[in-house]
This record gives C-alpha cells, sequence and structure tokens, in this order.
C-alpha cells in the first residue's frame, strides 16, 4: 500500500452514553468476568442531534459511519480517546476517491455499570466505594456461564444504531467484539430467526432482535472489524452462528494476549466466513500504531473499491 496519504479535514465523533431512555447523546471532535449483579446508570451528558449536519461532512464525500463497542470495564468517550489514531488515519485513507467517504466513528457506552468489585483484579479497600466508577458493560458472564443481561444491552445498542440513523459497520473491542460479531449475524438478509436450547439461567428473550434490524433499517452491515473478541458459548446465542457469520469480519488478535484465550478468539474466528486475521506482538488492546491501522484502512478500502459499492450500501 502507498504509504503517502493525503490530508483532509477532521473527523467527527460522537460519543453516546448508556441506553435505556432518556437518550442523552455526548458529541466529541477531534482534529486529526463474573457477578451476578447488575447496576444500569445513565451518566449526566449534554445532547447532539441524530444525525450529522451535511454542513459537518466535507463537500463531495459521503458519510461511514461505524459502531464502536467498548471491551468490559471500560466507556464510549474512554474507548474514543483509546482509538483517536484510528479515527485519523481512517479520515486520511477513506476520503480520496474513488472512496469519497468520510467516518463517522459512533461510541456508546454499556447499560450495565459495574462495581469495583465486578472488575477482574480487584482487591478489597475500605477506601473503595462500590458505587463510584466509571466502568461499563454490555452484559455481564455468571457462575452459569450465561450472560446475565444481554438483550438490555442488545437493545441499548439498538437505541444508538437508531439514533444514528443506522450504521454502516460495527467495530468492536474484547467483550464489544464478541457484541460486534452477534451484532452483524443478527442483521445479515435473509434473516436468521432464533432458536436452539437455553442454558441453566439462560436468557433467551429475543425482543431486541426486531429491534434491531428496524434500527438499521433492516439492511446489513457491510463489514465488522473485531480487535480481542471472542465466541460466545451460550447455548442460546448459537443461532447467531448457525449458519456461519457472512459479513465480512477482520480480526485483531494479540499474541501476548493474556485476558482473552487464543483458542476463544479462534472460536469466533472458525464461525465466520472467509475472515481476514491479523497478529500484532502486543497483549490486550487496540493497535493503533500506524503499521495496524494501516492494516485497518487497507482492508476497508477493499470494502469499497468500486465506487457504485459505495452508493449501495450508504
Amino acid at each position: 500500500m502507498n504509504p503517502f496519504i493525503p490530508l483532509i479535514p477532521r473527523t467527527i465523533q460522537r460519543t453516546l452514553p448508556p441506553n435505556p431512555p432518556p437518550r442523552h447523546l455526548l458529541q466529541t471532535i477531534t482534529t486529526m468476568s463474573t457477578s451476578t449483579t447488575t447496576t444500569t446508570t445513565t451518566p449526566p451528558t449534554g445532547t447532539a442531534p441524530k444525525t450529522l449536519p451535511k454542513s459537518q461532512i466535507p463537500k463531495g464525500k459521503t458519510e461511514l459511519k461505524i459502531l464502536m463497542l467498548h471491551g468490559y470495564t471500560q466507556s464510549g468517550p474512554l474507548f474514543s480517546s483509546k482509538t483517536k489514531a484510528l479515527s485519523k488515519l481512517l479520515t486520511k485513507a477513506l476520503s480520496p476517491a474513488p472512496y469519497n467517504l468520510h467516518p463517522t466513528l459512533i461510541y456508546p457506552t454499556g447499560p450495565f455499570r459495574l462495581r469495583p468489585s465486578d472488575i477482574p483484579g480487584y482487591i478489597p479497600s475500605d477506601s473503595v466505594d462500590e458505587d463510584e466508577g466509571d466502568n461499563w458493560a454490555w452484559f455481564q458472564s455468571i457462575a452459569t456461564g450465561a450472560y446475565q443481561g444481554f438483550a438490555s444491552g442488545m437493545r441499548s445498542i439498538a437505541t444508538a444504531i437508531a439514533d444514528a440513523g443506522g450504521v454502516d459497520g460495527v467495530c468492536g473491542f474484547s467483550q464489544g467484539g464478541a457484541v460486534a460479531a452477534l451484532v452483524a449475524s443478527a442483521l445479515e438478509t435473509p434473516y436468521r430467526e432464533p432458536s436452539g436450547t437455553i442454558a441453566p439461567d439462560g436468557d433467551f428473550e429475543t425482543s431486541w432482535v426486531p429491534l434491531l434490524r428496524a434500527a438499521n433499517n433492516n439492511a446489513p452491515l457491510k463489514f465488522c472489524v473485531v480487535y480481542s473478541g471472542f465466541y460466545a458459548p451460550p447455548p442460546e446465542l448459537q443461532w447467531l452462528y448457525t449458519p456461519p457469520i457472512t459479513t465480512p469480519t477482520l480480526h485483531f488478535l494479540g499474541s501476548l494476549d493474556t485476558v482473552v484465550e487464543e483458542s476463544r478468539s479462534q472460536a469466533l474466528v472458525e464461525r465466520c466466513v472467509d475472515p481476514t486475521i491479523r497478529v500484532h506482538p502486543g497483549g490486550h488492546y487496540v493497535p493503533v500504531a500506524k503499521e495496524w491501522a494501516l492494516c485497518l484502512a487497507g482492508w476497508l478500502r477493499e470494502r469499497y473499491q468500486e465506487p457504485s459499492a459505495t452508493k449501495e450500501v450508504l
């Protein structure tokens, strides 16, 4: 790939707080486990429009909306700060012809606020307030292996997608990476129908499925990017892997990742059709160094090589 990428105007990012309603949105603009208790809280934020004003999109460019799903214990704003380098490079890489795209990265926050004791490595202390902290999750894995609150997490994602007026692709890290693959699967057409067995304490509440599809205007995603993601083993979620996920997927794995075992990530890779895999020499994080950001940019360019493809999807 030609290392020179022309500079263009700023990237616009939107950071969304947890749902359910009221749906407060926090807008930021940049220039170039185990637990049986969940708490849902909405932090105070400002408000922002559901869609970007056309005046904020460079002339001749088409908005490319990417849903960014953070990892366990993170938040939308934190994930945004950790991936600023990616957003800058994507803007440079996707703006030139024939792509003419302007990425908008949308950062919702999971609906479950975690207590300090929910966080791996927690050491009890009298000075720690169990009711404070800015750590969030899309669901919580309980002792039986079930995903407690999964349906609520998916409903919150549906709300974020609806607020954005639909999205073109999804990118997730760790728990967010696992969820990103499930979102892509649920939106694939022809639609797959929920089915299968339910594990003890399992949650087979599927009201989120039609909400998610309606939120994205009944359109499938163009792509799914997974950083340190993993396969979700609960029996009630297997319908999302059978048949295998056909949405184009790019998987980043850390060779030194000690948080998500390679076998768990590989299990997700094996449930995707023609996945692209990149292994970086680091641990459990999103690699934002230029070499690895260019891998993402190049892969996305391949998705939009044909100018007609942009018009078809957006």
